[in-house]
C-alpha cells in the first residue's frame, strides 16, 4: 500500500472554490478505486497550503486509477473548474509507504 500526498498550493481569495473541488474528489475519487483519507483547506496558520491523502495498493493500480479519474464525467468536470478557476497556484505529489507498519508490534506489553 502507498499513500499519496498532494500538496496544493491555492489562491486564499478563492479557498470556497477549492472547498468545492475537494468535495467533488470526495465522490469521484473512492469511485475510481483510491482510499481516500481526505482534502483538507486552510484553517489556522497557513492561508495558502491545501492537502488531498489518499491510499492505493500499488504504482501499477495508480495509472489505472487516473485513467479512471481522467475518463470520470465529474473527474474531467472537476479538472476544468479547477483550470478555469485559477484557485490553484501549485500542485505536486509524493508517494510514501508506512515504514511503521503494523504499529502494534512496536508497543510494549
Amino acid at each position: 500500500m502507498i499513500t499519496c500526498i498532494i500538496t496544493y498550493q491555492i489562491d486564499p481569495y478563492k479557498k470556497d472554490l477549492f472547498d468545492t473541488y475537494a468535495q467533488n474528489w470526495g465522490q469521484v475519487i473512492p469511485e475510481c478505486g483510491a482510499d481516500l483519507v481526505g482534502y483538507f483547506s486552510p484553517h489556522e496558520g497557513s492561508t495558502t497550503t491545501a492537502y488531498g491523502i489518499y491510499n492505493i495498493e500499488s504504482m501499477a493500480a495508480y495509472e489505472t486509477y487516473r485513467a479512471r479519474l481522467m475518463a470520470h464525467p465529474l473527474g474531467k468536470e472537476n479538472y476544468e473548474f479547477a483550470q478555469k478557476e485559477k484557485f490553484i497556484l501549485k500542485e505536486d505529489r509524493l508517494f510514501l509507504k508506512n515504514a511503521s507498519l503494523p504499529h502494534a508490534d512496536f508497543v510494549a506489553s
